[in-house]
């Protein structure tokens, strides 16, 4: 559906894109992720055309995409992460116009907005004006004006940030759906539960380029974390913390307000070797958690802890 070869995008001495390569197949959720300015934005505007580039190649459904491929263009839906409707026009009248760019027929447009309206609940909003609609009432018809022409190809870019859980879930299911029905969809998102739930396959992006790709199982495997232990205990001393930080398999130990957090690596019998070591040395314990890496412990060992501006 996608793909983009070697592209690099320069501002003066900043190499924005550096030789970036990937490809988005048909039919799947593809989760782009990276920290702030690891370079998505920008490799998005490239992949639409609306930002120039230096080198490289952007194919979309096979076709070389140009500023003027408006044939291309037409098959695809954006919904930017800054809402961009009209405060003058009601909800019907946006989605309207939004789908008027694409859809000239007059009768087609009508149901083709209805049907955009209906698919995010908005029914009972049709008349309202956009200042008169919740946070999560406005992420939604940005959506509606992005996808209701039908495309094949779907960009959403953080579509539920600043909103509510259940606005969240409804954007969430929204986006399932749309996939089923056989849309393609980039997906961006620093909401790592978001993308572990809905994408198929995952790319991370830093300083410009791919450093790790596949899906969430693939990338859960390529790190060295294997679970995280969390235990409450009455009482340990340093000596015993340092014990315990030498056990085979433990990667790092913390003690803070009555609670252990202990990460390890991949093995079988993490969990059993931490309350041996307990019950050994008399230390009294209470409630016990184990879970397993998620995406968010991917991220942050592949791209680092450090806050990004």
């Amino acid at each position: 559906m996608i793909h983009v070869k070697n592209l690099v995008k320069r501002y003066g001495e900043l190499v924005a894109l550096d030789h970036l390569s990937l490809d988005v197949r048909e039919g799947e959720i593809f989760g782009l992720l990276g920290p702030n300015g690891s370079g998505k934005s920008t490799a998005i505007n490239c992949i639409l055309s609306l930002l120039s580039f230096d080198k490289g190649e952007v194919e979309i459904f096979g076709k070389t995409m140009a500023p003027d491929a408006y044939d291309l263009k037409r098959k695809i839906g954006v919904v930017m992460q800054n809402v961009a409707v009209f405060e003058e026009l009601t909800v019907y009248e946006n989605i309207d116009y939004f789908c008027g760019l694409y859809i000239r027929n007059r009768e087609e447009r009508r149901h083709l907005v209805e049907e955009a309206i209906h698919f995010v609940e908005l029914d009972d909003f049709r008349k309202f004006y956009p200042k008169k609609l919740s946070g999560g009432l406005l992420r939604r018809l940005n959506i509606a004006c992005g996808i209701a022409h039908k495309p094949k190809l779907i960009f959403l870019d953080e579509p539920t940030v600043a909103v509510d859980p259940q606005s969240r879930n409804k954007i969430l299911e929204g986006i399932e759906r749309l996939n089923e029905q056989g849309v393609t969809i980039v997906y961006t998102s620093h909401y790592m539960e978001e993308v572990e739930q809905i994408c198929s396959r995952i790319v991370i992006m830093d300083k410009g380029r791919v450093i790790a790709s596949g899906t969430k199982e693939e990338l859960k495997a390529m790190i060295t974390l294997g679970e995280k232990i969390t235990v409450e205990v009455f009482s340990i001393n340093e000596e015993q913390l340092s014990q315990l930080r030498t056990l085979p398999g433990i990667v790092s130990v913390e003690h803070i307000d009555r609670q252990l957090y202990i990460k390890s690596g991949k093995g079988s019998n993490n969990l059993e070797i931490v309350l041996d070591f307990l019950k050994k040395r008399q230390i009294g314990f209470g409630r016990i958690y184990s879970e397993l890496p998620t995406l968010n412990d991917v991220f942050l060992e592949i791209t680092g802890k450090q806050l990004r501006d």
